[in-house]
């Protein structure tokens, strides 16, 4: 059994006070965090084979035992005495016990501590139906974003709320609304299980986790053009990418109709990655932040929706940059906020620029404009 003070208990207690997402248990390597976005292990000693078989024992649920010798695989949650919520998937490899575990936050992060732009607020304050889809790679803080518009709903206006996730991230209280998460693996069994009779269950807020197939986008769209407001989020670099990757999971006949589809219900796509922080860039409480996003914001206005349906996708980047007095904003545009506001260095932006000599310009404050843009606009 595993010596001295180290339990599971304490391990996943540490994580709030860390601020890891994961923490993993594995034979042969100490316990390990996953701290923004980095594997940290602990100073400790590795795991052998008894210790990490028998570890997490005290928190597996009795009934649940049986279940994990026959598998070898195991979903499920438990809680400390501060509320956080812990998502354990167990998985025997190499004839041993290992885990990944994730702490699912009590406390959600509102628009300030993420240093999302105005618009967000707007688009959680002033949209009641339609799609909203919050898009980015993996660990670009998608869930955070998503989480804070949907906890500002719930904390100022009466909607019932439903989310489907895979895993929950977040763990919402309810506030002025009525919040029921439900999780893959745990509540149900696939996305497509939970999203088949979703609008039966009186939602006025839907959340999907993620989109992914070809039945949770096209219940999205549905749920979206029946008058529900529709938080998404995907797996795509940018906003512009996000409408092929949508016509991906259909076939090519069906385009038009999808088109049309997203072009009366898409409300705005909002992209970020996160980028390091500058050295001394602070909170409120004088704590060094250690990353912040560059966000890219597309809002479905009348000429977005003609390009939509005319299949100009290409257009997108040229009226970004033309509508940012709307609450539009290019990633250029952001990366260039973030410098002259000294949230993050010069040399890291242009690591992250997708054109260092627009974001150069844009730093200096030349607006960068071509004949060729403004023409696709117009025209």
């Amino acid at each position: 059994m595993l010596s001295g003070s180290m339990t599971i208990q304490r391990l996943m207690g540490a994580m709030r006070k860390l601020s890891a997402s994961d923490l993993h248990i594995k034979v042969g390597i100490p316990p390990t965090y996953r701290i923004n976005g980095t594997l940290r292990p602990i100073n400790a000693d590795a795991l052998s084979e008894d210790e990490a078989d028998h570890l997490l024992d005290p928190i597996i649920p009795e009934r649940l035992k049986s279940r994990f010798e026959t598998t070898g695989d195991l979903d499920f949650a438990t809680y400390d005495e501060l509320g956080d919520r812990y998502r354990v998937n167990m998985y025997r490899a190499g004839n041993h016990v290992h885990a990944a575990i994730r702490r699912v936050k009590a406390d959600i992060p509102n628009f300030e501590a993420l240093h999302l732009p105005p618009i967000y607020r707007k688009l959680a304050e002033e949209t009641n139906e339609g799609l909203i889809l919050i898009v980015g790679v993996t660990g670009s803080g998608k869930s955070s974003t998503a989480a804070s518009m949907i906890d500002h709903i719930n904390a100022t206006r009466a909607e019932n709320i439903i989310s489907v996730e895979d895993p929950v991230e977040f763990r919402f209280t309810n506030k002025k609304s009525i919040v029921s998460q439900r999780e893959i693996g745990i509540d149900v069994a696939d996305y497509k299980s939970a999203l088949r009779y979703i609008v039966r269950q009186d939602p006025d807020v839907i959340f999907i986790g993620e989109m992914r197939d070809h039945d949770t986008v096209l219940a999205a769209i549905q749920a979206a053009e029946t008058g529900h407001l529709v938080f998404a989020s995907m797996h795509t670099a940018d906003t512009s990418q996000s409408f092929s990757r949508i016509l991906e999971f259909f076939p090519i006949e069906e385009h038009g109709f999808i088109r049309s589809a997203m072009s009366s219900s898409l409300k705005a796509i909002c992209a970020q990655r996160l980028l390091p922080a500058a050295e001394g860039f602070v909170d409120e409480e004088g704590k060094q932040v250690g990353i912040v996003p560059a966000t890219e914001v597309l809002i479905n206005t009348p000429i977005v929706r003609d390009r939509i349906k005319e299949g100009q996708d290409g257009d997108f980047p040229a009226i970004i940059n033309s509508s940012i007095p709307d609450g539009m904003r290019s990633f250029t545009y952001s990366l260039a906020e973030l410098v002259k506001e000294e949230k993050v260095a010069k040399r890291v932006a242009m690591e992250y620029a997708p054109n260092r000599d627009a974001l150069d310009s844009a730093i200096k404050g030349v607006q960068v404009k071509t004949q060729m843009l403004v023409g696709k606009i117009k025209g």
